[in-house]
């Protein structure tokens, strides 16, 4: 396998220029990809619990622990009790968009892609950075909140329980293919193993700042600066 590394960019079997209009969906995940941190930790830190909470995102990750949806629910349930208003917080006083993020989102919109978010974490988050960016499809888990406080549970959705890594696959799949798109007009955009399915899913699969074993099987690995670093290839 043919590799070449400039700066931080890692390209595997790529001959860029590569044109961003030959593409016409572009997936991300949202924890750590599109935004700076992993909701679920910063949640957890509300109640004391980070450390805990972390120490199983991490090995989740890293593909550690091989069952996501039991791994989420075992995460989920230590937040029992905490209230909206800390997720609230969060939302408008933590979370922020990843660097290059939205200079590469309106890149892939003006090539005419369509743009989906799938993400193994909550839509209480993902709702905003949808309308933030202006994506066109989503998808995400929803917390259980009862009076005003997490239950720690997650809800049931019409197309299943838990957005896992075959999720993901399957998501970016059915979009596609409602869309008219082939798989390998579309690119996936993750960093943790979860992220995995829907990346060697498709044409182009893309690692940002991602866990090494991740890196390991991207076309495209950014190892440092922003996301926006995806056009100095995709022109």
């Amino acid at each position: 396998m043919s590799l070449t590394a400039s700066d931080g960019l890692v390209l595997r079997d790529l001959m860029p220029p590569l044109r961003l209009a030959d593409y016409r969906l572009v997936a991300f995940d949202m924890d750590s990809t599109l935004i700076d941190i992993e909701c679920i930790d910063e949640i957890a830190a509300a109640a004391g619990l980070k450390p805990q909470v972390a120490a199983i995102t991490e090995a989740t990750m890293r593909g550690e622990i091989a069952d996501f949806k039991e791994s989420l629910r075992r995460r989920v349930a230590l937040l029992r009790g905490i209230p909206e208003s800390a997720l609230g917080r969060i939302a408008t006083e933590t979370m922020q968009l990843n660097p290059g993020v939205e200079t590469f989102v309106q890149a892939a919109r003006a090539a005419g892609l369509k743009t989906l978010l799938v993400s193994g974490g909550f839509t209480f988050f993902s709702d905003r950075v949808v309308t933030r960016l202006g994506l066109d499809y989503a998808r995400a888990n929803v917390l259980e909140i009862i009076d005003g406080h997490l239950t720690g549970r997650l809800l049931d959705q019409a197309w299943g329980d838990i957005c896992d890594g075959a999720e993901k696959r399957r998501t970016l799949l059915e979009t596609a293919a409602s869309l008219g798109i082939e798989p390998a007009r579309t690119i996936a955009v993750g960093d943790g193993a979860n992220d995995l399915p829907m990346m060697e899913a498709a044409g182009l699969s893309v690692a940002y700042h991602a866990k090494p074993a991740v890196r390991a099987r991207a076309r495209i690995s950014i190892e440092r600066g922003g996301m926006d670093r995806l056009l100095e290839v995709l022109r």
